[in-house]
């Protein structure tokens, strides 16, 4: 199962910390359907304590359950020095992406283009823009 870590502020929602600012348009509805085929949602965000306790209420009322919330597994513990603080993903969803966030629509179209998923990244991801700009011609 693919994992994607998803950023919260500026990414589901527009910025607005600690309050909850509006919905990126799509961004739910993605979401769900990523959730629905299979794909495993990790919250990846700098909230903590109240606020990022109000995220997940949010996101859950919306209709995402989040596998695991800044971590890598639901029961895993941070142990400082032993268990990193960096995600384990397979995709990573920010407003911080070099080049900016895409649209909701796009991340699906690049995310799973043919509405399916087959468990392997190769064959549900496009080639990155690089490898799409520099493969060589036939």
């Amino acid at each position: 199962m693919l994992r994607i870590a998803v950023d919260f502020d500026g990414t589901i929602v527009e910025h607005a910390y600690p309050k909850i600012g509006k919905e990126k348009l799509f961004a739910f509805e993605t979401l769900r359907e990523l959730q629905k085929r299979g794909y495993l949602l990790i919250l990846w965000t700098c909230r903590a304590g109240k606020e990022l306790d109000e995220a997940v209420e949010f996101c859950r009322k919306k209709g995402i359950e989040f596998y695991a919330v800044n971590k890598n597994h639901p029961d895993e513990e941070y142990l400082p020095g032993e268990i990193p603080r960096k995600i384990d993903a397979d995709i990573y969803i920010d407003d911080k992406n070099l080049g900016g966030l895409p649209t909701w629509s796009e991340i699906w179209q690049m995310i799973d283009p043919e509405g399916i998923y087959h468990g392997d990244a190769a064959t549900t991801l496009k080639p990155s823009l690089l490898k799409r700009l520099f493969r060589k011609k036939q």
